[in-house]
């Protein structure tokens, strides 16, 4: 391993997307899912491709290494939700991706801690996120964070037509 992927981030700056990264932070993000899930269907990986899409429904932060794009994360506007697992007080987020040149150097951690400061600074009381059940480093990330598991919200999600999968529902008190 070379010394760029597997130093940490010494320092990372997060900011909402620009419109010519979307193409760059849509490929990211769908680079980081093949590489954590198997199966993705070509329909899914377009919508993940689709920064402009999210864009339009709420907010994409990119965490930026220099000038080179390794992580993002999907967010509501201010008073939104984007998934109904969210409820009335809580601020739920999407889509945290990682480049995966760039995992366990604390990009995710960062991405993460950046919505919990969100919701706190829009008033929230809670965060809550849903996670595939194979994704146990992120899960391990949430928990060493002190998010906890809201067991009572779990059941199979239609991700796709057809296409069921049991997420893990996480949250964090604020």
């Amino acid at each position: 391993m070379d010394a760029m992927t597997s130093s940490p981030v010494s320092s990372l700056t997060i900011r909402l997307v620009a419109p010519h990264e979307y193409a760059g932070a849509g490929a990211l993000t769908v680079e980081a899912y093949r590489h954590s899930y198997e199966g993705l269907s070509e329909g899914y990986l377009v919508s993940l491709a689709d920064v402009e899409g999210r864009v339009a429904q709420g907010e994409v932060w990119v965490a930026l290494d220099g000038d080179e794009i390794v992580g993002t994360v999907w967010t509501p506007r201010p008073g939104e939700r984007l998934s109904p697992l969210a409820a009335d007080g809580e601020l739920d987020f999407r889509q945290l991706a990682v480049a995966p040149s760039a995992r366990g150097r604390g990009v995710g951690e960062a991405l993460t801690r950046h919505v919990i400061a969100l919701a706190r600074s829009r008033g929230a009381r809670r965060v809550v996120m849903n996670s595939g059940p194979e994704m146990l480093g992120a899960h391990a990330l949430y928990l060493k964070l002190g998010f906890s598991r809201l067991i009572e919200r779990e059941h199979p999600v239609e991700v796709e037509p057809g296409r069921f999968l049991d997420l893990r529902a996480f949250g964090f008190d604020l």
